[in-house]
């Protein structure tokens, strides 16, 4: 009579068996107890450990084909190690099944207790998790978030743009406007699901409508880039705070400590336009604690050819001394600026367009300066972009010579 609770397997024999001939399961389990029974006395037979429970139900799984059975032989056994692996041999000694030849080798032998181990591991990492979920202070939304020690989410693409964004713009009741999606990921990899990217100087219409019902935080570069862009939303986004990175640093490579202390910190809207110069020329927006300097004036050389083409439909292409190389109609710029080599700067009566910025990017071009520009998407960090208007504002005085 077998044991009311049979104690737990800590081990299961996972064997194969080939038979050279046809037969079913019971001729298997028979020849199993059949041919270990004996072996090493009453402690260790088959039988007897089954009725006490330290051997489980032997599985048996066999499939014929042709004269040929081929299956799988499992045992679990709460036995200790050395007693098991004595089971495993003796199963390994069976060589017939019935009339038929018969072949046992044992696969593996798997610690039971090592699975347990795993799920139960599993689901402590599970509680923890909601544990620690449950119990996070209410703090404000971006800061709960980073709290949050999981797995960063997957970028999405939002709105026709199909701007980067995290998994929760679109649910939640505030948001982060950053610029590029790298900024998006970086966000991500600190808990904060809640960011857009506006993917260029412009303000897609799709972050202006998502941000008309939001607390809106504009978070950008500490470069001349983020004072256009923060320039260029304050203009289309009704923005309530702003949050800058530190002086030459870029969102996409802060750490998650010091993006949570600068959202922590960040500027109301207000607070911080009546901080900017209502007049000043260039209407730098300047993050917190950086000194910022006036725009340096153009080159004579710059000024003197935006005005000799304006109004002419032609392009000048300038080396690196500023010394005029090639000047062509605008037709043809995009043609023949990939044959052109030493390409500094590019002046044209135009529109500067993503194509002719892709082209210029491939040529080592440092500067494009048009009519205006157009809306662009993808603006390289290496081509600083100027207009006409740009250039006659801060055209510059012949220079005197050093005494």
């Amino acid at each position: 009579m077998g044991s009311s609770q049979a104690p737990t397997p800590k081990y299961v024999i996972r064997a194969k068996i080939e038979v050279d001939g046809a037969v079913e399961k019971p001729d298997v389990i028979g020849a199993i107890f059949g041919q270990t029974e004996g072996l090493f006395g009453p402690e260790l037979d088959l039988r007897e450990l089954q009725k006490t429970g330290r051997v489980g139900r032997i599985g048996i799984e066999v499939e014929s084909k042709q004269n040929k059975t081929i299956g799988t032989v499992e045992i679990p056994s709460s036995l200790d190690r050395a007693s098991t692996a004595i089971i495993a041999a003796a199963l390994e000694s069976v060589d017939r099944v019935g009339p038929c030849a018969a072949r046992v080798i044992i696969e593996k032998i798997e610690d039971a207790r090592e699975t347990k181990r795993e799920e139960i591991v599993l689901r402590a990492k599970q509680i923890l998790k909601d544990w620690t979920v449950e119990s996070m202070p209410g703090t404000e939304e971006v800061v709960k978030e980073v709290f949050g020690a999981l797995k960063p989410a997957d970028v999405v693409n939002y709105g026709p743009e199909k701007l980067p964004a995290g998994p929760d713009v679109e649910s939640a009741s505030s948001i982060i406007i950053v610029e590029g999606r790298a900024d998006v990921i970086n966000l991500l990899k600190a808990g904060i699901k809640n960011s857009i990217a506006i993917e260029g100087a412009n303000v897609p219409e799709t972050v202006v409508k998502l941000s008309r019902d939001r607390e809106v935080t504009a978070f950008l570069d500490g470069d001349h880039g983020g004072d256009i862009i923060l320039k260029e939303l304050l203009q289309a986004v009704d923005i309530d705070y702003v949050a800058r990175a530190p002086p030459g640093k870029e969102v996409e490579e802060l750490p998650t400590k010091d993006i949570i202390r600068i959202l922590k910190g960040r500027v109301p809207v207000e607070r911080l336009r009546r901080e900017v110069p209502r007049a000043r020329r260039e209407r730098r927006i300047k993050a917190p604690g950086e000194v910022v300097k006036e725009a340096p004036p153009v080159p004579e050389q710059i000024a003197k050819t935006v005005e000799e083409l304006k109004g002419t439909l032609e392009a000048v292409i300038l080396d690196k001394n500023l010394n005029p190389t090639t000047r062509l109609p605008v037709g043809e710029l995009y043609e023949k600026l990939q044959g052109i080599e030493g390409a500094d700067t590019i002046v044209f009566d135009g529109v500067i367009t993503q194509r002719l910025i892709d082209i210029a990017s491939t040529k080592d071009v440092k500067h494009i300066i048009g009519d205006r520009v157009s809306d662009v998407t993808k603006r390289p960090v290496s081509i600083k972009l100027l207009t006409f208007t740009d250039i006659l504002a801060r055209k510059m005085d012949k220079p005197r010579e050093a005494p």
